[in-house]
């Protein structure tokens, strides 16, 4: 009944508000908008653009039709974006930065499904915590990141953002078999008193995130080592240097010597990718998202 491009132009003047702004959205004329929205108010039998001063808004039958102009362009855009990737042809650049957790435990399986199903992408990686790849998303020099964000440290994502959570994970308490508390399965962090802690790089959202989950707990966080990998970090305590916090999706394997415990508070995370908004229909990003979901399935209920 109601032709598309006269429902895109509708669209337009409910979104910019004016039809000249409308029509430099949509690269046409006003002249060219107007007409388009003379032709969509005969096919509804309803006036749907009334005198403003001097331009025009929205009859009430113009805002209703408008809301379903919407829907069905997100429609007919996302009918697009999924003909898209049935394609063997996505082609160009995808660059994906991630945490160093998810990209050890998740990204191979990623960047193998990504270039068996569309080997014309050209994936690049960067390893980077969530201070240091939001911006480059933001400012479109990444196109995915995936992040966490931690129950004592949210992370705030910007607005012009779209997340996709991708999995909950949990960090626990991981010990020297020589500890005295190494026989408990659950241990408040309070009573770990006794022992340096060995932590994320110094600066890093991770060592802060420690910091102040120990101060919260009335614990002294006396950082002996500040290292940027959590299998180094195991093998430390292992030889007895200190206590460490490991998230599960980055703990295995477990070299001996050293005992996994369940924190009193527990100590969760959410792991979210993220991408600009305006490209969320974009083949490639979607074929990223999604083959990220797919990995992350088996680490959805951590043990």
């Amino acid at each position: 009944m109601f032709g598309l491009e006269r429902m895109r132009a509708l669209h337009a003047v409910a979104t910019h508000g004016t039809v000249a702004a409308a029509a430099s959205a949509l690269h046409v004329t006003p002249s060219g908008v107007s007409q388009q929205l003379a032709k969509l108010e005969r096919e509804a039998g309803q006036r749907l653009l009334e005198p403003h001063g001097r331009t025009v808004r929205l009859t009430t039958a113009g805002h209703v039709l408008a809301g379903h102009a919407a829907d069905i362009l997100a429609l007919v855009e996302k009918a697009r974006s999924d003909l898209e990737l049935l394609r063997e042809d996505l082609t160009g650049p995808l660059r994906v930065g991630a945490i160093p957790t998810s990209l050890h435990a998740l990204l191979p399986p990623v960047l193998a499904a990504l270039r068996d199903r569309h080997p014309g992408l050209a994936v690049t990686l960067r390893e980077g915590e969530a201070e240091e790849t939001m911006p480059l998303v933001v400012d479109g020099r990444l196109d995915v990141a995936v992040l966490e964000s931690w129950e004592h440290r949210p992370t705030t994502v910007p607005p012009t953002t779209s997340r996709t959570t991708l999995l909950s994970d949990v960090a626990d308490l991981v010990l020297p078999a020589s500890h005295r508390l190494a026989h408990r399965k659950v241990v408040d962090l309070a009573e770990v008193d006794d022992i340096p802690w060995i932590a994320w790089s110094a600066g890093s959202g991770c060592h802060d995130w420690l910091v102040r989950v120990l101060r919260q707990q009335g614990v002294d966080a006396r950082i002996s080592c500040a290292v940027g990998s959590y299998p180094t970090q195991m093998a430390l305590v292992a030889g007895n240097v200190g206590a460490a916090v490991v998230p599960r999706l980055g703990r295995d394997p477990v070299p001996e010597g050293v005992r996994v415990l369940a924190t009193r508070p527990a100590l969760n995370r959410t792991i979210h990718a993220i991408n600009r908004a305006e490209d969320d229909e974009r083949g490639a990003i979607r074929a990223c998202v999604d083959a990220l979901v797919a990995a992350s399935a088996r680490f959805r209920n951590p043990a």
